[in-house]
This record gives structure tokens, C-alpha cells and sequence, in this order.
């Protein structure tokens, strides 16, 4: 079995400051295989009625568990599941619970009780640069049109009934089972355009007639996506100037396979790599870094710049993706930096080897690859 080591020394280590990890992701991420694969595991899908029976006796199923390692997959499957985790954590401590679910706790009306304090989150994204080499398949065009989800990365050819069949499911088990909604045409179309359209600024209007429903519909379509992790919001940064745009978003696709696949690209043309290196930066900063709080910046003379990381306290970080280091036009960092002069400016770039630095009229801008990229960023927070 191929084991996914970043990812099981996440959970390594966040066993040892909580004794519940709540693992979440999108279906057919990995969770499932990423939680056998751990050493020295006892598993339970909860999706099996045998299993939901054994855990209606909580402390009558912990018990016998004591000192070692559970996993229970897709644990929203349970009439009550935060009253199992809270009791495990605070009256069995002892017994290590990893809990997966493709919907953040909060996205499920059971998940009524806090786990404030009581569980470690844990975003599992579509594979990383180091999933590749794990996986024995590091060909980064490859994952770029196939995607991240570990089976359709690893297909024969592009998995294009698998994409279809991926929203099918998603929108039966997923957004029907957690959020009741309703028009599955309207939805799946709103989710079709989003894909196609990933990587821009989102005007909740622009969907409304073709989607045939309200902006009130189509916002509350968007909060299901975010929380179920199908699209990333990236909102802008700004200190309230009035040149900068401070209201419309970027949203994002979870992964560059359905973005080719919903613009209908079945092979890689020079062109389209720039938005896709894009997209894997963004991927693999949510997931080294596990946080959702990456910000764009945009003005109103239409200078942007990628991405933006703001610390509290700390100047911010500026980011711009490059497929190609040559590609690198100082423009918009420049305008960006007269806005704020203080912080790192960093091009990630799919063909830089080793760190180096340019200046531009007294900037100073620095070329990373990716793994450069995290440390910088692990350093500055």
C-alpha cells in the first residue's frame, strides 16, 4: 500500500496535542485510504448498519478501545456524532479517534454541540507535491489536467465519465444529505459554470439567468460549495483605500482536473498552464499550510496581484504564480508595494530549481518553487 506521508505525519502529530482529529475533504480525496494506511488502526464505516448499531452504546464501544487508534469514516453517517466525540474526548481521552467526513462539522445540522478545544481539524486537499512522489507519478502536467483525486490521477487516460459521476454523487450524498436543497439542474449548472469560469472574480448576478434561480439561490448555493470544500473563496486584501476593489471575491474550483474538464480541455496547450499553476499554488498553500484565509489583491485599474497572506502584526506577503519564471512582469507588484512597501514579494514559479533574487527599481522580488515558497511562508507566520 502507498503511503502518503506528509498526511500521516499530520496526523502524528496532531494525535499529540488532541486525542480527536476531525479529517475532512471532498469525496474520493483519499480520506478512506489515508485512514488504513495509518499504522496500528482499528476502522469503522459508519456507513455500514452493523457499525451504527455498535456505537448507539458509546462507552460500551470506547471502552475496550482504551490506549489505542480508532478510525471512523464518514462519521456524519450517525444519528449523533458530536455527543460520541465529545464523550471520547473528555471521558476517554486515552483512546486516539480520527473522524472523517467529506462536510466541515459545521456544514451538518447534527453537529449541533462545540468541539471547541476538544478536536484537531484536519483539511485533506487534492494531492500535493509530495502525493505525487509518494504515488510514483510526479509528471505535474499530468496532475493538472487529471486532478488531484487520487483515483482519476492515476487513470489510463482522462477520466471524463468519472467527473460526471463525481458531481452525480456529490449532490446526492453530499449537498442533498446535509443541506436539503433543491433544483438539482439549477445547481449542477451553477457548479458547471463556477468550474469553467475558475480563478475570476464572482458577481453572484451573472448567474441568475442561467442558472434560472435568485442571487438569494445562488448565494446560498455558493455557502454549500465553500463549506463542503468545492470551491475556494479567495477574498481580497485591503485597508479600506478607496482604489481597491474591497467586495468581490475570487472563487476557485477544488481541482484543476474539473476545471479542464468543464472547459472542455482534453490536452494541455502552453496557454493554459498559468491558470492551472495558479490553482496548484493555491492547492498546495490550503494543504501544507492548512488555513482558508488567503487573500487576492485588485485595483480598481485593474493591477492584481495573486495572492496575499496577512499576518496579524506583519506586512503582508505578496504572491504571483508564473507556469515560467521569464513570464514575470514586475507591474502590478510594483503597484501593489506602493500601497504597501513593507513585506516579502515572492513569483512561484513552476521552473525555478533554486531561490534567487531580482530587483526592480529598488524592489526587491524573490523566485521560489514550491517547497521554497511553504518554508517562506512557515517562517513568516
Amino acid at each position: 500500500m502507498k503511503k502518503r506521508i506528509f498526511w500521516i505525519d499530520k496526523i502524528t502529530k496532531a494525535w499529540e496535542r488532541r486525542s480527536i482529529i476531525w479529517l475532512s475533504g471532498v469525496r474520493r480525496v483519499g480520506k478512506t485510504f489515508l485512514s488504513r494506511s495509518l499504522p496500528q488502526v482499528t476502522y469503522f464505516d459508519c456507513e455500514l448498519p452493523r457499525v451504527r448499531m455498535m456505537l448507539e452504546d458509546v462507552e460500551g464501544f470506547l471502552k475496550p478501545l482504551r490506549g489505542g487508534a480508532v478510525i471512523l469514516d464518514e462519521i456524519h453517517r450517525l444519528q449523533n456524532p458530536s455527543e460520541l466525540l465529545k464523550i471520547a474526548a473528555d471521558h476517554y481521552p486515552e483512546v486516539r479517534i480520527l473522524a472523517t467526513g467529506s462536510s466541515t462539522l459545521g456544514a451538518s445540522a447534527k453537529f449541533k454541540d462545540t468541539l471547541t478545544g476538544r478536536k484537531e481539524s484536519l483539511w485533506l486537499t487534492p494531492m500535493l507535491s509530495q502525493d505525487l512522489i509518494d504515488f510514483g507519478q510526479t509528471d505535474l502536467s499530468r496532475r493538472l489536467l487529471f486532478g488531484g483525486l487520487p483515483p482519476f490521477h492515476m487513470s489510463e487516460k482522462v477520466p471524463e465519465r468519472d467527473f460526471q459521476d463525481w458531481v452525480d454523487g456529490y449532490w446526492a450524498k453530499d449537498i442533498q444529505e446535509l443541506f436539503h436543497l433543491e433544483r438539482r439542474y439549477a445547481f449542477q449548472r451553477f457548479f458547471e459554470l463556477l468550474m469553467a469560469q475558475s480563478g475570476g472574480i464572482f458577481e453572484a448576478t451573472r448567474f441568475t439567468a442561467p442558472c434560472e434561480v435568485s442571487r438569494t439561490t445562488i448565494a446560498n448555493y455558493l455557502a454549500a460549495l465553500e463549506a463542503t470544500f468545492v470551491v475556494q473563496i479567495v477574498r481580497p486584501f485591503s485597508t479600506s483605500k478607496t482604489a481597491e476593489i474591497v467586495s468581490a471575491p475570487k472563487v476557485y474550483g477544488f481541482d484543476t482536473g474539473f476545471v479542464c474538464y468543464y472547459r472542455g480541455w482534453r490536452e494541455l496547450r502552453r496557454e493554459d498552464m498559468g491558470l492551472l499553476w495558479e490553482h496548484y499554488v493555491l492547492n498546495e498553500m490550503q494543504g501544507r499550510l492548512q488555513r482558508r484565509d488567503i487573500l487576492f489583491w485588485r485595483d480598481k485599474r485593474g493591477h492584481e496581484v495573486d495572492f496575499v497572506i496577512a499576518e496579524r502584526g506583519k506586512p503582508p506577503t505578496a504572491i504571483e504564480c508564473k507556469w515560467s519564471a521569464a513570464e514575470f512582469d514586475p507591474g502590478n507588484l510594483k503597484c501593489f508595494r506602493q500601497r504597501y512597501p513593507e513585506g516579502a514579494s515572492l513569483v512561484a514559479a513552476a521552473d525555478v530549481e533554486m531561490t534567487f533574487s531580482r530587483h526592480y527599481q529598488g524592489m526587491e522580488v524573490t523566485f521560489v518553487n514550491l517547497s521554497a515558497l511553504i518554508n517562506s511562508l512557515t517562517l513568516n507566520k
